[in-house]
């Protein structure tokens, strides 16, 4: 006999539907798994067979055979155990579970018959409501970060034999509630705020055009004059996250089994911030399966890179690719993947290895070529992508002991989401472009046009430093980010020389 379970492999961050075939006949006792099962997946038949007895049932004494359809898709982890395990179970007993066909099952299983816990449960749904799937039977553990896609009920097994006492209609389950996602829920991760921040009034309005244009941003200056501290706070003046960006960031995570506890869905935006002795690999995503790296995992969020000159250069020139097109494709000796990755990048540095270049109180002990060799480490081209170059100075004593209160980061907030909207109804026709940052060039002639004198003011800055075309796109999307902050329709001049000011590195600190 021959019984059909439905289940999926994680392939990248998405899914696609898997087939199990189990067939039972004439020959010496065995089991066979097919269909391009990797080393976890071979294993499974000793896993279940040891679940199968400890659970009360007996494993088939036949030749049975095990097939994972489509053969040509490599099926990798431990999520096919549950249902592997209810197809030996209905051919050895030659029964049809009249809800098998409408469900799609993953889970791995404990010798005692527990099931366990699987990576890529939201994308295993995602891929069974697409193939018209009524149910899917998930561990309890997993029920949660599944019950967030409409459409489709969610059931959450213990062990098998609750698994299986269902699908023959023995048992019944209720489906898991619906996981409730508010977009205009608290998004403030932590306890960390921007009134916290003393001084620094130029580098937190740079932060605000940043973060309200989705530009990217790199920010200069000494050891403790705050860079890493504003760095950290970005996430608590970012917009809330749509259903859909929560479920494209969840996914993600949920492949590579980092959702945060008791966190079925991600509601805060990520803030990844990878030491600098990470390698491309670890960067850009890879491995020999090709799991996503921390441009994937700070996808609808922050990439923060602090010590940015620490950082290998080669591992820094992969983040070209995905700064540019909000994607990022890796290629191994086992295929080819593309994972997204729009993430705001915010870096930090210190202008010489010592950190006291240029500071009038502190002497720098660098000589002018270790300066040089240090600011080398970033090339051109990875600074031509970076929108905003800010230096932090030193805070000065009176800042950090004043009393006056600073602006919350729900003020701050405030203005971004105005300056958002502004672009959302500006941007609503593009399916790509969703702030300043990410308009195409059609959309920068159309949206940033300058007047006469900004048109002369433009050309003096081009033709003085020497701004390179895709430096010149970038200015102008700052500026257009400014004039919405002003609520302006157009881009005045002030907001064109508050936009230049914001290239430190082209002024005066790069040689």
């Amino acid at each position: 006999m021959i019984t059909r379970v439905f289940s999926a492999a994680v392939v990248g961050v998405d899914a696609t539907e898997v087939e199990i075939e189990v067939n039972t006949g004439p020959g010496e006792p065995s089991i066979i798994v097919v269909g391009l099962p990797d080393a976890a997946v071979k294993e499974s038949k000793d896993r279940v067979i040891a679940a199968l007895s400890n659970s009360g049932y007996r494993w088939p004494r036949k030749r049975t055979t095990v097939n994972l359809a489509p053969a040509d898709i490599r099926k990798q982890g431990p999520s096919f155990d549950l249902p592997i395990a209810l197809g030996m179970i209905a051919a050895d007993r030659e029964e049809e579970l009249s809800r098998l066909s409408r469900c799609a099952v993953a889970g791995e299983l404990a010798l005692t018959g527990e099931v366990r816990p699987v990576k890529g449960a939201l994308p295993l749904t995602l891929e069974a409501r697409k193939r018209g799937k009524k149910a899917v039977i998930l561990p309890i553990a997993n029920a949660r970060e599944a019950s967030v896609v409409e459409g489709i009920d969610v059931y959450g097994v213990r062990n098998l034999r609750e698994a299986h006492e269902f699908l023959s209609r023995n048992l019944e389950l209720e489906a898991a509630a619906r996981e409730d996602f508010s977009e205009e829920g608290d998004i403030v991760p932590g306890d960390v705020d921007f009134s916290e921040v003393k001084g620094q009034h130029r580098v937190k309005r740079a932060v605000e055009v940043a973060v309200a244009g989705g530009h990217n941003l790199l920010l200069i200056g000494p050891p403790g004059s705050g860079k890493s501290m504003l760095a950290r706070r970005i996430p608590t003046i970012m917009p809330p996250m749509s259903l859909e960006e929560a479920i494209e960031t969840t996914k993600i995570h949920s492949v590579c089994g980092l959702l945060p506890a008791g966190e079925p869905v991600l509601r805060h935006r990520p803030f990844r911030d990878p030491h600098h002795t990470i390698s491309d690999i670890g960067l850009l995503g890879g491995t020999a399966n090709i799991t996503p790296g921390e441009v994937s995992l700070a996808h609808n969020g922050v990439l923060f890179l602090d010590e940015l000159p620490e950082f290998h250069r080669s591992t820094l020139e992969v983040l070209r690719q995905p700064l540019e097109d909000g994607k990022v494709t890796v290629s191994r000796a086992s295929g080819t993947m593309t994972f997204p990755s729009a993430f705001m990048l915010v870096a930090a540095m210190n202008p010489c290895p010592c950190g006291h270049y240029g500071d009038p109180k502190r002497q720098c002990r660098c000589s002018p070529g270790q300066v040089e060799r240090y600011r080398r480490k970033i090339s051109g081209p990875l600074l031509d992508r970076i929108d905003l170059h800010v230096e932090a100075p030193a805070v000065e004593y009176a800042e950090l002991t004043g009393m006056a209160p600073a602006e919350s980061s729900a003020i701050i907030r405030s203005r971004v989401l105005q300056a958002r909207e502004i672009q959302r109804k500006r941007l609503a026709r593009s399916r790509k472009a969703t702030c300043n940052a990410r308009m195409g060039h059609a959309q920068l002639r159309e949206h940033c046009r300058l007047d006469e004198r900004g048109n002369e003011l433009l050309k003096n800055a081009m033709e003085d430093l020497n701004f390179s075309a895709r430096g010149y796109d970038r200015i102008l999307k700052v500026a257009r980010t400014i004039a919405d902050l002003s609520a302006s329709p157009s881009i005045l001049p002030d907001h064109l020389l508050e936009a230049l000011g914001y290239r430190s590195l082209d002024r005066n600190l790069w040689g």
